[in-house]
């Protein structure tokens, strides 16, 4: 596995996303929140209401917007994104000093009345994670964009084939933006061709029906089994309990688990996807270039 590969298998998306969110609403939901600290003046992107507001209300409920957690504080909606390097860290007694802007790799801090609380910390140079209140989720730019959830009754084979008719796109680009569907990325979109046996350079305007139904039915089973396994994990052991997960994400030269071909990668500026060339390509490996073709 290369060190691009074993990074991008940490990002959260949807399924880890889901699980944090039923980990934060067990333990939060009917506490009252105490104080809302930052340890990052850029994180907070929004300024009305500030974070005081927070300050006495009630936790009423968590729910996911794509891979927008949304915490509802009495109709005062705290939300966060945790990009590629954030995560959050919860615990059980939340120390009692204060944070210093600056001083740590915690962006923001958030405590409640039973004195448990968690933060969310960010890694590296990029700092990229972002947190919003806003009185309606809607207020958020990224959510307000957001495409529709993929594992929502709603999300039927038809209107999944809607979707696609007429998109001149490569699939695997399709598949990660999140206007087009809502928390898969670029690990569950590696995973999801694979099940579909699909290469991620196909164009969604080729596809024809049997390929529909397979990317849906695919789509739709990789994420609801990932989610399965996340459940019930705390937030610690989310990230490893995704990478264990993987059949070809982040796993460049290992073995199919299918057809015991080896994983390929390709790579591009800031990211690279894998993938197995018997199951998807018809044995041809992709050339890892930047404006990647099929090898002739």
């Amino acid at each position: 596995m290369t060190a691009s590969s074993a990074r991008l298998g940490r990002v959260p998306e949807l399924p880890e996303v889901q699980a944090l969110v039923d980990f934060l609403a067990e333990r939060t939901v009917g506490l009252a929140v105490t104080g809302v600290e930052l340890g990052s003046f850029s994180v907070l992107k929004t300024f009305d209401p500030p974070p005081q507001a927070l300050t006495g209300a009630p936790v009423d409920a968590v729910s996911r917007h794509g891979k927008f957690i949304d915490i509802d504080c009495d109709g005062v909606h705290l939300i966060f994104h945790l990009a590629r390097a954030g995560w959050l860290r919860w615990s059980d007694a939340v120390p009692n000093t204060v944070l210093r802007p600056g001083k740590s790799p915690i962006a923001l801090r958030v405590r409640f009345s039973d004195s448990s609380g968690f933060d969310l910390t960010e890694a590296g140079t990029k700092k990229r994670l972002a947190a919003y209140l806003v009185r309606d989720p809607q207020e958020v730019p990224g959510i307000a964009s957001l495409g529709p959830d993929p594992l929502a009754p709603e999300f039927t084979r038809e209107a999944f084939g809607q979707l696609l008719a007429g998109r001149r796109s490569q699939i695997k680009g399709l598949l990660r933006d999140q206007g087009f569907i809502a928390g898969v990325g670029n690990a569950y979109s590696d995973e999801i061709l694979h099940v579909a046996k699909m290469s991620p350079f196909a164009m969604a305007a080729s596809l024809d029906d049997e390929a529909v139904d397979r990317l849906y039915a695919a789509l739709r089973d990789t994420l609801a089994a990932a989610v399965a396994t996340a459940s019930g994990k705390p937030a610690k052991e989310l990230k490893d309990a995704k990478r264990a997960g993987m059949r070809v994400h982040g796993r460049t030269g290992e073995t199919c688990p299918v057809c015991g071909d080896i994983v390929r990668e390709v790579s591009f500026a800031d990211s690279s996807l894998q993938y197995c060339a018997t199951c998807q390509t018809g044995g041809k490996p992709l050339a890892d270039r930047r404006m990647s073709r099929l090898l002739k």
